[in-house]
């Protein structure tokens, strides 16, 4: 009887036994690796990509696109009034810098 009480124990010891093991490597290997990891994620984060640069660039160039169209607009419309508008006309004079 006191056997048989601790029969499914006994079955499950060897599985126990052969995956700790593996649980022990991964940890040390996650121990290792982590270091590198957070190198790794320091540089990503100082560093720009080329990407990451294009698309900041795109972005100023939109940026200078619609603030010279607005400028165009205005300085549009004051000419059609009869007036010449200090402020927007310069900037509707400028060209988009590539």
């Amino acid at each position: 009887m006191r056997f048989t009480r601790f029969a499914s124990a006994r079955l499950m010891l060897p599985f126990a036994a052969l995956l700790l093991p593996a649980c022990i490597a991964r940890t040390a290997v996650d121990i290792v690796t982590l270091p590198v990891k957070a190198a790794s994620a320091g540089v990503d984060a100082v560093t720009t990509s080329q990407s990451e640069a294009d698309e900041k660039r795109g972005r100023e160039i939109r940026k200078q696109e619609e603030r010279i169209g607005k400028a165009r607009r205005k300085c549009e419309e004051a000419r059609k009034r009869g007036e010449y508008d200090d402020k927007w006309c310069p900037i509707a004079q400028e060209t988009v810098r590539y």
